[in-house]
């Protein structure tokens, strides 16, 4: 049977058990989400979930139709003749064309029974429980109570109500202020507040159906929500009373965390003595505070004192943000302020670092897993390491956590840690947010000379301010900073050597003219093509010049101060293949000085292809990659010397006895060439490293007091206009290049011969049918089988257990995809799930795992999109969001609606059928602009085409 094309509505579905199950902890008695009731499945809700009035069901479900196309003789199908009107997940939508577009009819009440629907909450007995929401306490809610407030409250006397949400013996929780879609949920705040007070609730849910603020009146301000709290949620949370005058008097001496590591450490006797002391603080590994990271620490108590509940660190790298951190989870735990800690890294080696790091300083008081290695365990848990992108993907913290389960949120690196789209999971969580960043916004100035709003600088530039404006820091000014030049003062990190050093391919490819090459066009006419040099091994590439750069390196790099090796280094390349060829051109010149004292393992690549990557870094910080030197006996330094990276060994990476620096690579970040900038300049004895003592003694100190920063690709003048260079090296001229312009690979393509049918054509038989939710047998079939394949993969399980997607991708890539006996692609795949958009090969293999319940619709995921845009923008048109919503939809799926905002033509919008110019001129003025810039910097295109 043919089938013909037909508009496939969302499949509605019945209620579920979530795949998380919240269970109460010894460690924190009540903390479970065990008492909560299942929630319904975002997205997913039928008409007759809506109300159980009869009348109502009845008009809601003639909403849903089928709009049968017709053929039509002139040819085509008019798709603009096509009307379709639904109700999809409680809100209404139209399809105009070939969009889904969310209805601007108002209908808050409609939503916000969703939400209460969904988090657990119950306007009438059922087999889940009594109602638990009501007008008036002690006055059960009847059915036609509700349909009196209308679809908006319009029937109501000012066009909001009052609801009162209680927990299982019947007393107030919540106070839920309901309004219409035209009113900003914020403008009732303190009559809320008197109404809550009187009914002995201390939250206040604030809402129109379309932003929501969930306030706790004992702590902080109104926060946005994407979603209600549940019974179990806010129940539990009652039972944490934090105090700010408590934490503001905790004294917070140099030996806090010393004191957790070993409490009465004062009474030792080789503490005592002093001669005796430096030794028993490194045997016991004693922490000390030193005085600048005190005084972060008091800066935050004096904040929190005000009132304050976001704070900002802006700490130069090596300076100790992650001891500083450890501080500050101390304090607020002690102190009883937070329950739970969420401390956010963006890279998988920085989680296991922050770990380690945690247990070493805070093991003895408080517990720390990270979140993927504990899934089931971590509520027990006082600090929970994950990376952001963990809880991002597929909206994981939305679906497994609650607002409420981490009372301090700290995002390491945050600039980086909650950038774009990312700063909806550090917004999620209500309670104190802490930021730490290495990069200064004074870093991130805007130059008069470019010429576009897209210049990557300048998005960064914007993100790193929007950093500052997520923790209340608009002026600029953090709660507390220290800088590269305050740590050098002090003696507590190290200036670069910067050895500016540029062949004559890089000086011409950093040229204004670039590059220039005499070739030929298709049609062979001479012409000229230019390179630049973000061109450099992806366009353009040179064996040659790769060699001067490995040669000038070792000629000129700082060596061990103990063994007289060459020093530790790390050189940035292009990208993995480029990271290839420098880690052989490096072994087959170390062969060469010397001989005999390397077997291929002077140089590593250590990148995401790399098999054991993560634990390559962590081997060349401890001293053991590669096994230990063979030039000194009694002295622990890698035997690999240099490790060749592209990304992974930027930010956050703690190896202080690093030398050298390579930058092998043009940087376009400021943040980038600040973060890899900082992996050198850590102070560090060498000494420590002896094992002897008494070769120690004699040695005395062998202190770091400088590190060269090798740049081939003038990065330092990119950045600052007049840096004093401090040497200038003759680098040793390449000799003859190949130079490629094409690809990697430099290969010619092969066209196969075409054939174009040019007689007349038209359909001789249709039929219709619709297929059912899920999906054709073959179908089911294909993409089961793909799942079975997979998860029978040991090496792929082992790669996802790891959270290792690039290299998952990889190996799904060439081991399961385009195979002669299934071939399976990601468009097949697509077809089979019967997904309506684009979708990555990371959801497959979440999905084939069990990581993910189903993938998300187009609709789905631009209602994320939306409630992540609330979460970090939180527009003060509160009573517009309605009108907003419409305006960022229409934008991310109209292709065309998209390029008359881009070119400003407003006046076209008239005649199209999707969003129109009256539609532009309901959004508030400044989110006319703002909401496309959003979208550009935040919100990925690419599953909507």
């Amino acid at each position: 049977m043919k089938l013909a094309n037909v508009c496939a509505l969302p499949p509605a579905t019945q209620r579920r058990t979530p795949s998380w199950q919240r269970c109460t902890s010894p460690a924190h008695p009540g903390s479970g989400r065990k008492d909560r009731l299942p929630r319904r499945r975002r997205g997913q809700l039928s008409p007759t979930d809506i109300s159980s009035n009869t009348s109502e069901r009845a008009a809601l479900r003639s909403r849903f139709f089928w709009s049968k196309r017709r053929l039509s003789k002139s040819g085509p199908w008019n798709d603009f003749n096509r009307r379709v009107t639904m109700d999809y997940r409680l809100g209404n939508w139209r399809v105009t064309g070939a969009s889904l577009l969310a209805s601007k009819e108002a209908t808050a009440r409609i939503k916000i029974n969703r939400l209460l629907d969904e988090a657990g909450w119950r306007f009438f007995d059922d087999e889940n429980g009594p109602a638990n929401i009501v007008l008036e306490p002690n006055i059960k809610i009847k059915q036609t109570d509700i349909e009196a407030l209308g679809q908006n409250f319009e029937k109501t006397a000012k066009g909001f109500i009052d609801f009162l949400l209680l927990d299982q013996d019947g007393k107030p929780l919540i106070v839920l202020e309901a309004k219409s879609e035209d009113k900003n949920p914020l403008s009732a705040k303190e009559q809320a507040r008197k109404y809550a007070r009187s009914q002995n609730a201390r939250f206040v849910i604030l809402s129109n159906g379309n932003i929501h603020y969930l306030w706790d009146l004992e702590q902080g301000n109104p926060s946005v929500i994407s979603e209600f709290p549940g019974p179990g949620e806010i129940k539990n949370h009652y039972a944490f009373e934090p105090d700010a005058n408590r934490l503001a008097a905790e004294p917070v001496g140099l030996d806090f965390i010393a004191l957790t590591q070993m409490a009465g450490y004062a009474n030792e006797a080789a503490w005592k003595n002093e001669a005796e002391r430096p030794a028993f603080i490194r045997k016991v590994g004693l922490r000390f505070l030193r005085d600048y990271q005190r005084r972060a620490i008091v800066r935050v108590q004096e904040a929190v004192k005000r009132g304050a509940t976001r704070f900002l660190f802006e700490m130069a790298t090596g300076t100790g943000k992650t001891l500083t951190s450890a501080a500050v989870i101390k304090l607020f735990l002690k102190t009883r302020n937070a329950k739970r800690v969420l401390f956010l890294v963006d890279r998988l080696e920085l989680e296991v670092q922050a770990q380690t790091a945690f247990k070493d300083l805070l093991k003895n008081d408080f517990t720390s897993v990270i979140y993927k290695e504990q899934r089931d365990d971590w509520r027990k848990a006082d600090i929970v390491v994950t990376t952001v992108q963990s809880l991002l993907f597929n909206d994981k913290y939305r679906r497994l956590f609650a607002p409420t389960d981490f009372d301090l949120v700290i995002s390491d690196e945050a600039h980086r840690s909650i950038g774009g789209n990312a700063r909806a999971v550090f917004e999620y969580f209500i309670g104190y947010k802490l930021g730490l960043t290495a990069t200064p916004k004074d870093y991130l100035k805007q130059s008069k000379d470019r010429k576009s709003a897209r210049d990557p600088r300048e998005t960064e530039r914007r993100m790193m301010l929007d950093t500052y404006r997520t923790f209340g820091c608009e002026t600029g000014e953090p709660t507390f900073r220290y800088s590269l030049i305050d740590g050098v003062r002090d003696g507590f990190l190290i200036n670069p050597y910067v050895v500016d050093a540029r062949t004559g391919v890089t000086t011409q490819l950093l040229s204004d003219e670039g590059f220039v090459l005499d070739t030929l066009d298709e049609n062979g006419n001479e012409t000229q093509e230019a390179f630049a040099g973000r061109d450099f091994e992806k366009r353009f590439f040179a064996e040659a010049t790769n060699r001067a750069f490995c040669q000038t390196l070792l000629e000129h790099g700082l060596r061990d101060p103990i063994s007289g090796e060459f020093g530790k280094t790390i050189a940035f390349a292009v990208s993995q293949n480029h990271a290839a060829k420098l880690t052989q051109i490096l072994n087959e010149m170390a062969d060469q000085l010397w001989p005999g004292m390397y077997q291929s393992d002077f140089a590593m690549q250590v990148t995401s292809h790399v098999a054991d990557a993560q634990k390559m870094t962590i081997n060349f910080r401890d001293n053991n990659l590669g096994g230990w030197n063979e030039f000194t006996q009694d002295y622990r330094t890698s035997k690999t010397r240099v490790c060749v990276t592209v990304g992974m060994m930027t930010t956050g990476y703690d190896c202080p006895d690093i030398l050298n620096l390579a930058l092998m690579r043009p940087i376009f970040s400021p943040s980038d060439f600040v973060q890899m900038k900082g992996r050198g300049t850590r102070t560090h004895d060498f000494a420590n490293e002896m094992f002897d003592p008494a070769k120690k003694a004699q040695i005395g100190t062998a202190r770091k007091t400088a590190f060269r920063l090798f740049d081939f690709f003038a990065n330092c003048e990119f950045f600052e206009e007049r840096f004093q260079y401090d040497e200038e090296i003759e680098l040793p001229k390449p000799a003859a290049m190949p130079l490629l312009g094409g690809g990697e690979d430099g290969g010619t393509t092969t066209t196969r011969s075409t054939f174009e049918f040019s007689e007349p054509d038209q359909v001789v038989y249709q039929a219709e049918q619709q297929i059912g939710p899920d999906g054709m047998r073959v179908d089911r079939e294909l993409f089961q089988k793909f799942e079975q394949m997979a998860r029978s993969d040991p090496h792929l399980s082992e790669l996802v257990e790891q959270q290792n997607w690039e290299a998952v991708s990889r190996r799904v890539i060439e081991e399961l995809f385009d195979k002669p006996d299934e071939y399976f692609n990601l468009e097949r795949l697509r077809q089979a799930a019967g997904v309506d958009r684009r979708i990555s090969i990371r959801e497959l293999i979440e999905k084939a795992f069990g990581h993910i319940p189903k993938f998300k619709n187009k609709a789905e995921l631009i209602e994320d999109e939306f409630q992540k845009f609330l979460a970090d923008q939180k527009p003060e048109q509160a009573d517009r969001i309605r009108e907003m919503r419409y305006f960022f939809e229409a934008y991310i799926r109209d292709a065309k609606v998209r390029a008359l905002i881009d070119a400003g033509h407003f006046a076209d919008l008239n005649v199209n059928p999707t969003f129109t110019t009256r539609d532009l001129k309901e959004v508030p003025a400044p989110w006319r602009t703002r909401i496309p810039e959003y979208i550009k910097d935040y919100v990925s295109l690419n599953p909507f085409m």
